[in-house]
């Protein structure tokens, strides 16, 4: 018989055992029961939404930890554009994962007509916002299997790009995703969209209509002004009053394609349920329910909602306005201080007889050798797979090159400095326009930010906090410099748009490239000091 280890040294074998083990169950299970799409829960996203009330500026927010291990890392921006009539836009299967900017290896899925002009956007593997303030958050939410179609030439990520270049607000974005996947049919997986405008927050789910038809089937549900919700790869529309279209809105096909496919029987007088129509598996999953109890949780703690429970609210008034560090709090969060702890590591003993923590268990590892176990249905708020965060502010009363502004950090969150980038600039810093997936770049931001994240897991509890010092410095000068940016901002903006840009152009580079560069001094630091303890 097996026993649990007992020394530090055997603790420390027996967690990379546990760790391995789990990870090979999280393969193994990860084929959901049959009629419902898996759910790669550990390489999923997150996304918070929220409205222009729950905010402590009167902005509109949404996010996304893009949580994926495949998805590429360079970030461009795409210019505004005019086209002649009948010119024709080609549509790529999954453009997020080419290698470059430049790289033509794309496989092409067909075309669609160009609009009179298209609108500039921050281009991510999920494109972020555009000229107009315009954001979107992500998560991917499966479903059932049935739903998947070949007969469409619209994915996801290619929904995002021709919604950001065709839509100004959140209404103009589900209107146009209608009609686009009426016409050419969506091909994907079920999808959450965040949409937030300077006015409005709202949370669209689509899937596709089914083996061989093309089309869609979608609802959405608009997050009231002074709350906050969270969607995490599971569906959270439930109810749907249809006829009030100020909250409310779905695709024509919504119930009877339910009642086609038997997902619902409408003469059974069970109320019509969007989630458990489409998605039922996503309701039952704790790595994504537990996310969203966490999140309302800490944003309403007086609700004392139960993190065992099957769904929550759709949005919850927060106990306090919220701000964009506020949300980064959150996603860094790993559920400290909760019977769900991942931050406790593997205990130990030092030399006074007192219990405490391993210096090097991360915030993932888990409490124990019993809690290591608990891995194939648990995950954080916090991912370490984490490609990039974005968290957006969208502002009515400024001009859009200086309202809407895109807070975004490469890998790991829990390590990572987190820099704005306007959505009136022209470019992105060049070590931004890389992609490291494939392979180390020197040159390439994305890496800069992972070495350091990496580099900490041998040693996380010590590494961890010369780390955060590192972060917060550089989030502080930028959230203290933000009024003044914005100052001087509008008032070029005033004298010639044109020098506000640009301006704004030089101050976002200038910022993140000064982030990149401190990162790969850290990273040299990290070794030198911490050489003689690795």
């Amino acid at each position: 018989m097996t026993h649990p280890p007992t020394s530090r040294r055997d603790k420390g074998r027996w967690a990379l055992a546990l760790l391995a083990a789990a990870f090979l169950l999280v393969a193994a299970g990860a084929a959901e029961k049959p009629g419902c799409a898996a759910l790669p829960e550990f390489e999923s996203c997150t996304s918070i939404y929220a409205g222009r009330l729950a905010t402590a500026d009167g902005s509109t927010m949404t996010s996304h930890s893009c949580d994926s291990t495949t998805d590429r890392t360079w970030i461009t921006i795409v210019p505004h554009a005019a086209h002649a009539p009948g010119t024709m836009e080609k549509v790529y299967f999954e453009p997020k994962r080419m290698k470059g900017p430049d790289d033509t290896d794309r496989m092409e899925t067909g075309e669609i007509p160009y609009p009179a002009e298209t609108y500039a956007f921050v281009n991510a593997a999920y494109p972020i916002m555009n000229e107009h303030q315009l954001a979107i958050g992500e998560t991917t939410i499966g479903g059932r299997f049935e739903l998947k179609t070949d007969n469409g030439i619209i994915d996801a990520p290619e929904l995002y790009r021709l919604l950001l270049e065709r839509a100004k607000t959140s209404r103009d974005a589900i209107r146009i995703a209608d009609e686009l996947t009426r016409a050419y049919g969506y091909n994907d997986y079920g999808e959450s969209f965040t949409f937030a405008d300077p006015k409005e927050v709202w949370l669209f789910e689509i899937y596709g209509p089914g083996k061989g038809k093309k089309g869609a089937v979608w609802a959405a549900q608009r997050v009231p002004d002074d709350e906050i919700g969270v969607s995490a790869n599971a569906s959270r529309l439930r109810k749907l009053d249809l006829k009030n279209k100020e909250y409310y809105l779905a695709s024509t096909n919504v119930l009877t394609l339910a009642a086609e496919m038997g997902f619902w029987n409408p003469k059974s007088g069970g109320e019509f349920e969007f989630c458990y129509a489409y998605a039922p598996s996503s309701r039952t999953s704790l790595g994504c329910r537990r996310r969203e109890w966490r999140v309302l949780s800490l944003l309403a703690p007086s609700l004392k909602l139960n993190g065992e429970s099957e769904n929550y609210p759709f949005s919850v008034k927060p106990e306090k306005k919220v701000t964009i560090q506020d949300l980064l709090s959150i996603f860094r969060d790993s559920y400290a201080e909760t019977p769900y702890d991942m931050t406790a590591g593997l205990s130990s003993v030092n030399r006074k007889g007192e219990t405490a923590k391993s210096p090097v268990a991360g915030p993932f590892l888990g409490g124990d050798w019993k809690s290591l176990l608990r891995i194939k249905s648990e995950r954080t708020i916090c991912s370490p797979s984490a490609t990039y965060l974005q968290i957006t502010q969208s502002r009515g009363w400024l001009p859009d090159p200086i309202g809407g502004v895109v807070w975004l950090g490469y890998d790991n969150p829990a390590t990572t400095s987190h820099t704005p980038f306007y959505c009136g600039i022209s470019k992105m810093p060049d070590s931004y326009m890389v992609d490291g997936r494939w392979g180390y770049k020197a040159d390439c931001a994305w890496w800069a930010f992972r070495t350091v994240s990496k580099l900490a897991n041998l040693r996380w509890q010590d590494m961890s906090r010369e780390i955060e010092k590192v972060w917060k410095a550089i989030e502080g000068k930028a959230f203290g410099d933000q009024a003044k940016i914005e100052e001087e901002a509008l008032a070029l903006f005033k004298q010639d748009p044109a020098k506000a840009r640009q301006y704004l152009t030089d101050y976002c580079l200038k910022t993140a490239e000064s982030s990149v560069e401190d990162y790969r001094k850290l990273y040299e630091y990290l070794w030198t000091h911490f050489n003689y303890m690795i």
